[in-house]
C-alpha cells in the first residue's frame, strides 16, 4: 500500500498504515533516533483522561511502536505514564491493556497521581504563579502521545493539552475532575492554563495519533469522518498542535493556546 509523508515546521505528517509502520516512519522523517539515541530515561505521556477506548484514548499498540522505536536507537529506560483527568487511572491502565503491555514490553507503568512532586514558581505567569510537577516527568526526555480530538472547551486537546494529565490531582482536583483548577473560570483562563502549564514543563517530543480523530470534542459525539488516517511526530509542540488543529478543520489562530504559545514555545508557522 503506498503512503505520503511530508514534513513542514519539524513535523512529519504520515500516513497511517498500521502503527508498527507508520511511527518509525514519522520519527525517521524528523530525525527522531538522534534525539533518542543519548537519553539514559524516557517518558511516554499517554492521553487516558478515562478508561474509554480508542480514540478517545492513547491505545497500547501506538505507545508499543514508539517503544520499539526507542529501543532500536539506545538504552533508554522506558516508563508510561498518566495522571487520569477523569476516573481512576488505575483502571484505565487496567481496563486499556497497558497493565499486560507494561509486562510485556518491560516498561514501568507509572500513576503522576500516585507520584511526589516539587513546587516551582514562575512570577512572570499571569495564573501560574506557581506550579507542583511529578519528580517523573523531571530528569527525563518526555514524549507526549495524545490523540486526535477537538475538545468541548479548549477547542483541541493535543500535545500541549495533553500535558494537563502531570499535574497532581491532590492539588488540582475538584468535585467533577481531578484537574479541575486548571480549567479556570471560561475558555480564555483555560486556554492561558495550558499556556502557562508548558513553561513549566512542555514535552521534548510530540507523537499524535490521528488515525481516527474525535469530531467534535474530547469524550463524546462522532468519530471524524472519513478517519483522518495520519500520525504526526515533532519536536516542537507549537508546530505539531498547530497542524494537529488543522486536521481538525481548525485555524490555530483561533485556539488561544496554540496563538499564545507561538514564538514562545515554539513557531506554529515560519518567521517572516
Amino acid at each position: 500500500m503506498a503512503t505520503q509523508s511530508n514534513v513542514g515546521l519539524g513535523v512529519a505528517v504520515e500516513d497511517f498504515v498500521s502503527y508498527a509502520i507508520s511511527i518509525p516512519r514519522a520519527l525517521d522523517a524528523i530525525g527522531a533516533g538522534a534525539l533518542l539515541a543519548c537519553r539514559q530515561r524516557i517518558v511516554l505521556k499517554l492521553h487516558l483522561v478515562n478508561h474509554s477506548p480508542h480514540p478517545i484514548t492513547t491505545p497500547p499498540a501506538c505507545i508499543e511502536a514508539i517503544i520499539d522505536y526507542i529501543r532500536s536507537h539506545g538504552g533508554a529506560g522506558i516508563a508510561v505514564a498518566e495522571g487520569s483527568g477523569d476516573g481512576n487511572t488505575g483502571r484505565a491502565f487496567r481496563e486499556l491493556g497497558y497493565e499486560e503491555m507494561a509486562a510485556r514490553k518491560g516498561v514501568e507503568l507509572i500513576d503522576l497521581d500516585a507520584q511526589p512532586f516539587e513546587r516551582f514558581t514562575n512570577p512572570r505567569m499571569g495564573l501560574l504563579k506557581e506550579f507542583y510537577l511529578p519528580r517523573a516527568v523531571l530528569d527525563c526526555f518526555l514524549i507526549s502521545v495524545p490523540v486526535l480530538k477537538a475538545h468541548s472547551m479548549a477547542k483541541v486537546t493535543l500535545a500541549m493539552k495533553n500535558m494537563f494529565g502531570i499535574a497532581p490531582a491532590r492539588i488540582y482536583g475538584g468535585s467533577a475532575y481531578k484537574k479541575a483548577r486548571l480549567h479556570g473560570r471560561n475558555n480564555e483562563e483555560l486556554q492561558q492554563y495550558i499556556f502557562e502549564l508548558n513553561q513549566y514543563r512542555k514535552p521534548d517530543l510530540c507523537v499524535i495519533d490521528a488515525s481516527i480523530g474525535m469530531a467534535t470534542a474530547h469524550l463524546w459525539g462522532p468519530q471524524c469522518e472519513p478517519p483522518v488516517n495520519k500520525i504526526l511526530a515533532g519536536a516542537d509542540p507549537v508546530a505539531v498542535d498547530a497542524r494537529g488543529a488543522e486536521l481538525l478543520g481548525f485555524d490555530w489562530r483561533d485556539i488561544g493556546h496554540i496563538r499564545l504559545a507561538n514564538g514562545v514555545l515554539g513557531r506554529a508557522e515560519p518567521v517572516p
